[in-house]
């Protein structure tokens, strides 16, 4: 199938992104939304940060023109869709809005039309059964912000066809993106299933009172070296965003309970650096600083506890063929700039070690960080990691 015109519906936050990032691989495109002034807001975005990929000399000032000459920004939906080969809504996380979308654009579209959702968490067999083509509905979470962000999750629907996954990796591809398949349509995908599973244990354990929120993130940084910590990267990327992924995997998953940390957060609309306040405050409403944290505060936390959580969510996801063990690690470095995968961290810290921790964590929070039974064969198989030659990946010993 031969793609020439993208549609995008919506023109916020990951909407324009998405419309930029297409019309600069030199797609046709229109960008849709449901006002004149929410559509023109879109476009300044646009302009704005084609004008940045001038001055950085990434683009030409001719070929800026042209890209945005590509798109076409429009309010008719049905306006947009007419002679789209691919169809991508990035509207806002609410199931019951996605279906409604897929509903109206399923009336419209050409019948080859593939229709792609942006979603990061929510079930695409669900939203594909608002249309009369299950088959050609298909998941593309791209991450913010589109125009610089690597990877693209690929997520298959009960009945999304094997043509219409193979037509998205493809499009993901030529539009530069490094894609990873999601191969079930399972809470949180692999990016969010993974990294939210750790995020909710360690706000458990300060709801507790076992650490403080400084305590947590000056591990991070200080012990493990990361950029920032737990909690500071929630403000950042806004906490509503993950609240709704973890709420949505509360719904789904009989074993996991969103932490009263998060929820309480929420309640208060503190949600990070938008709302000028969140687990840390900021001066500066919708401007990010960086909270100053001592370096003192680091020695109490283990920065390794979220690792020994999502390792064993990532053992569920290969245990289940939802992912390979390949497209996990890429997820969570190109995804989440981690410097290492989770399980190349995983073969590191020892697989043995690993069951040993999480059987502690259950004992304490639950049936949720039971070992996976793939963890527990990997160690009567002597699979331990680097120590042994052979984990998730194989080593020269």
């Amino acid at each position: 199938m031969e793609i020439n015109k993208i549609a995008v519906m919506g023109a916020g936050a990951m909407g324009h992104g998405i419309a930029q990032l297409a019309a600069m691989a030199g797609f046709d495109v229109t960008m849709r939304d449901i006002s004149e002034e929410f559509v023109e807001a879109g476009m300044k975005k646009i302009r704005w940060s084609i004008g940045k990929f001038i001055e950085k000399g990434k683009i030409s000032p001719s070929e800026a023109q042209n890209t945005l000459k590509r798109i076409r920004p429009l309010v008719s939906l049905k306006e947009a869709v007419e002679g789209a080969d691919f169809i991508i809504e990035a509207v806002p996380e609410k199931l019951k809005l996605k279906q409604q979308v897929f509903k109206e654009i399923d009336g419209y579209a050409p019948a080859h039309a593939i229709l792609a959702t942006n979603t990061s968490a929510l079930p695409v067999t669900e939203i594909a059964a608002a249309t009369n083509r299950p088959e050609k509905v298909i998941g593309m979470h791209f991450f913010n912000p589109p125009a610089l962000m690597r990877l693209v999750e690929v997520v298959m629907g009960e009945k999304t066809s094997e043509d219409t996954r193979n037509v998205t990796i493809d499009l993901a591809k030529k539009l530069g993106k490094e894609p990873v398949l999601c191969k079930k349509d399972v809470p949180g995908f692999i990016a969010n299933r993974i990294t939210i599973s750790g995020t909710n244990l360690v706000a458990w354990m300060v709801y507790k009172g076992e650490y403080t929120i400084e305590e947590v993130d000056a591990a991070a940084m200080y012990k493990a070296g990361m950029p920032m910590g737990t909690f500071a990267l929630l403000d950042f990327t806004g906490l509503d965003i993950a609240y709704h992924v973890m709420m949505f995997m509360e719904e789904r998953e009989p074993n996991f309970n969103v932490s009263p940390l998060i929820k309480e957060k929420m309640e208060k609309g503190e949600i990070g650096v938008k709302a000028g306040k969140g687990f840390y405050t900021y001066p500066e409403k919708g401007k990010w600083a960086m909270p100053q944290i001592s370096k003192d505060k680091a020695e109490k936390f283990d920065p390794m506890i979220q690792t020994y959580a999502m390792a064993n969510v990532a053992a569920e996801l290969i245990r289940n063929d939802i992912a390979t063990t390949e497209d996990i690690d890429k997820t969570l470095k190109l995804g989440f700039n981690m410097p290492i995968g989770v399980l190349e961290l995983a073969d590191t810290l020892g697989i043995d070690l690993i069951v040993s921790k999480l059987r502690e964590i259950e004992a304490e929070y639950g049936e949720f960080y039971k070992p996976s039974p793939l963890l527990e064969e990997m160690i009567k198989k002597g699979e331990l990691g680097t120590k042994t030659g052979k984990g998730f990946y194989p080593y020269k010993k």
